[in-house]
């Protein structure tokens, strides 16, 4: 669940109810019975370090950063391990991963599985001795079953070992209020407002013609830090270059995206809510903005908190073309007692049937292309977005992506480019004074 992170701007794809997308199961027996050969890797583990007998009660815990939609697959994992006990425990996006951080670094505290959003997985993946090499309990029989960027994504670093297997990843979208564009005398149709911006300069231009005849108490976009987010995602080399060195400052891509994010900032165009904070879920509710960064986990975190507004949003594409932003995968750190129960666990969560399950129950969409042409996924529509076939839209969004390399700071760096975003909204800072902060920020914190 992959949640998204220009972090106080962004916070995560998988933050809140849903990790909007995570929330209740666009991830989720045929299942079962795959586990009990893939899952195992298929040999005895008798004499595997950690494994217990099949009898021995076993308490297993999951650390997660909001609601990933696995608790009713918790119920059926345990149909087949009824030694096996799972506890769940929570924390915000920016908390979840930071106190991961300290859990690894020290050996002591961290969960059995852990959760890690791409923007902070290339941190974990260059400590391979401080998680279980899933090859282990048999995922490397898995591999041909992912998107290969998403795969490639949970290895160490030197590829020596499998640190995680992917749930989900964020195709990019836009999602949108129909009503308000209506009251502001815009088309409403997903085919029409898609041909309204082809670009993000005339997705800004579209914002312009919104708020010129805008409802009252209602901005085009809720904040800059999301949409710079999906710029930067859209181009081949973003905050890192492949030999992990920051080029912020340097890289002609970021820049735009910034001038660009600048340009809404200064045109009043966004409500200045950061995502994933008790203001966002409220302008939600109320309509107080018009569109948002779209990545497939966050259909459900609008469904959640919009519960008022059933039919009135609907998805178009986004500009720019396609992008990814968020997606988690789950791993085992080595400090848990059980390494065996919670590969399995591992396994049986990230399946092919359970993240197909988790699409259509709470919005993840899956990490596994041969589901992107399932029936039950490729021709799933949502009714609360105006019946919008999202099967179709994020699996063409998760095909026409091209993977961009990940640094090992990734999510502090993007919390820098937030930060100064932020400053320039409150009025501390000018532009070109938060961008010069910002490249010293950038590269301190990569």
């Amino acid at each position: 669940m992959g949640m998204p992170s220009f972090l106080h701007r962004l916070r995560s794809p998988r933050s809140a109810p849903a990790r909007a997308a995570r929330t209740a199961a666009p991830l989720l027996g045929a299942a079962v019975l795959l586990l009990g050969s893939a899952a195992c890797g298929g040999g005895t583990d008798a004499g595997r370090p950690g494994a217990a007998p099949a009898t021995e009660p076993v308490t297993l815990t999951v650390g997660l950063f909001g609601d990933f939609g696995f608790k009713p697959l918790y119920e059926e994992f345990r149909r087949t391990h009824p030694n096996i006990t799972i506890k769940e425990r929570q924390a915000a996006f920016a908390d979840h991963h930071t106190n991961l951080a300290a859990h690894i670094a020290t050996g002591a505290g961290a969960a059995d599985v852990e959760a890690i959003e791409v923007g902070y997985i290339s941190s974990f993946t260059a400590q391979p001795d401080r998680f279980q090499d899933l090859r282990q309990y048999g995922a490397a029989a898995r591999q041909g079953e992912y998107l290969d960027w998403k795969w490639q994504q949970g290895l160490a670093k030197d590829g020596s070992s499998v640190i995680g297997l992917g749930t989900d990843v964020g195709g990019l979208a836009m999602c949108y209020r129909t009503d308000l564009f209506r009251k502001a005398g815009l088309p409403a149709e997903r085919e029409k407002v898609s041909a309204l911006w082809p670009t993000w300069q005339k997705y800004i231009e579209t914002g312009r013609r919104f708020a010129a005849a805008a409802p009252k108490g209602a901005k085009f976009v809720d904040g800059p830090g999301e949409v710079m987010r999906a710029m930067i995602a859209q181009s081949p080399v973003g905050v890192y270059d492949a030999n992990d060195a920051v080029v912020v400052g340097g890289n002609p891509a970021v820049k735009q995206a910034w001038d660009l994010s600048v340009q809404i900032i200064e045109a009043g165009l966004d409500a200045k809510i950061g995502a994933f904070t008790p203001e966002w879920n409220t302008g939600f509710a109320k309509g107080s903005f018009a569109t948002v960064i779209c990545p497939a986990w966050m259909t459900a975190y609008i469904q959640d908190q919009a519960k008022n507004a059933a039919g009135k949003w609907d998805i178009a594409a986004v500009p720019g073309g396609a992008g990814n932003s968020g997606g988690t995968h789950l791993t085992v750190p080595k400090q848990g007692k059980h390494p065996k129960e919670a590969a399995e666990l591992v396994q049986f969560l990230t399946s092919k049937e359970n993240q197909a399950k988790v699409f259509k129950e709470i919005g993840n969409f899956p990490s596994i292309p041969a589901l992107y042409d399932q029936p039950d996924v490729r021709d799933y529509r949502k009714p609360f977005f105006n019946d919008a076939p999202v099967g179709q839209i994020f699996s063409e969004a998760a095909r026409n992506l091209k993977p961009q390399h990940l640094g090992p700071k990734e999510g502090d760096v993007r919390t820098a480019i937030g930060n100064g975003l932020t400053r320039i909204e409150q009025g501390e800072q000018t532009p070109d004074e938060a961008w010069r902060q910002v490249v010293k920020d950038a590269e301190k914190a990569g």
